[in-house]
């Protein structure tokens, strides 16, 4: 009996170790680690929403590249994924500034700025940054979470322009892409606009000027430099197009609200006097909540390492944008 027992052990134990029962095998994974958004250092924020997910990403800048971090409820964030990184040959340098994602037309879109030491022209004189090659390209892929690859090793920005901040928008089914000329290499930073191949794969023709920085009458007056920074373009339930755009004024990064008097890209485009946001945070841009909820985002303070994203519930009023809630709260 003994004998029949020891026979029977190891192959009752063999058995169960292939069925995987020996072992606790329903134990569960750990919860993944989530992070409150008021915790996350940020600048120059991009929130996507994904519907068929019902998954936000919030697409940032690493120093490999773009990563992003996920969230359902805007409010709780994963750990970040590289969805960019640059490779060894890449034209740019170790910084990547301010990436936006898009989906156009079934595919995802990244456009970033990316920079190199190669220079472009002589320095203004006395501490002015030096002029170097620094541009937005734009990279693909299938899904949000990448990998992203660019269609050439070079910026989409004219090469001879500093250039940065580019986002995407699309007019009459044809893609723009509008974008900064840095105030470093013309003093009077300006917004400029070019139209992209259908594919976003290559610019068409030349930029054409949208407008300078020193043309809002909320920027200062009198300024050695005036800074274009971060373009979100809205169209308001009344059809307006509206741009929201960062500047610098007493209190600090200051974002401000352009509206284009034609209703078109080319303008031309007046200045709301008074900003939408002056409490030392800019480079803003506008999503909508899965419930329907229009949303900014924006990093706030200005200082390194003190950035982060900060949400704020909007009112469509037709000619313009107001913030109506304050706060990440939402």
């Amino acid at each position: 009996m003994n004998r029949t027992i020891h026979i029977l052990l190891p192959s009752l134990i063999l058995a169960l170790l292939a069925q995987g029962t020996l072992f606790a095998q329903d134990t569960p994974e750990p919860a993944a680690k989530l992070y409150p958004l008021e915790e996350i250092r940020v600048r120059d924020p991009f929130i996507l929403p994904h519907a068929p997910t019902q998954t936000y990403y919030l697409v940032s800048a690493s120093r490999q590249g773009v990563v992003v971090r996920t969230s359902k409820d805007l409010k709780m964030w994963s750990d970040p994924k590289d969805v960019f990184v640059r490779p060894a040959d890449f034209w740019g340098g170790p910084q990547t500034w301010a990436p936006e994602m898009h989906l156009y037309r079934g595919r995802y879109y990244i456009f970033a700025t990316f920079m190199n030491d190669e220079p472009i022209g002589e320095q203004w004189g006395g501490n002015w940054p030096p002029r170097i090659h620094r541009g937005t390209q734009i990279l693909a892929a299938d899904s949000p979470e990448g990998p992203f690859q660019g269609f050439a090793n070079r910026s989409h920005t004219p090469v001879a322009e500093m250039a940065l901040d580019g986002t995407l928008w699309v007019e009459d089914d044809v893609p723009y892409m509008v974008y900064c000329h840095e105030w470093v290499q013309i003093r009077d930073g300006a917004m400029n606009l070019i139209r992209l191949k259908d594919d976003l794969s290559a610019t068409v023709g030349e930029p054409t000027r949208l407008f300078r920085a020193s043309e809002a009458s909320w920027t200062p007056d009198g300024r050695e430099s005036y800074v274009t920074d971060g373009p979100a373009l809205y169209r308001t339930k009344t059809g307006k197009l509206l741009m929201l755009w960062s500047s610098f004024t007493d209190t600090g990064y200051t974002t401000g609200i352009a509206e284009s008097e034609s209703g078109k890209l080319a303008g031309p485009w007046r200045h709301q006097p008074e900003p939408i946001f002056r409490s030392d945070g800019g480079h803003s841009m506008v999503f909508r909540t899965f419930d329907g909820r229009l949303m900014l985002a924006l990093h706030s303070p200005n200082r390194s390492p003190d950035e982060r994203c900060h949400l704020f519930e909007l009112e469509d009023q037709g000619d313009t944008l107001r913030i109506v809630e304050q706060g990440n709260d939402n």
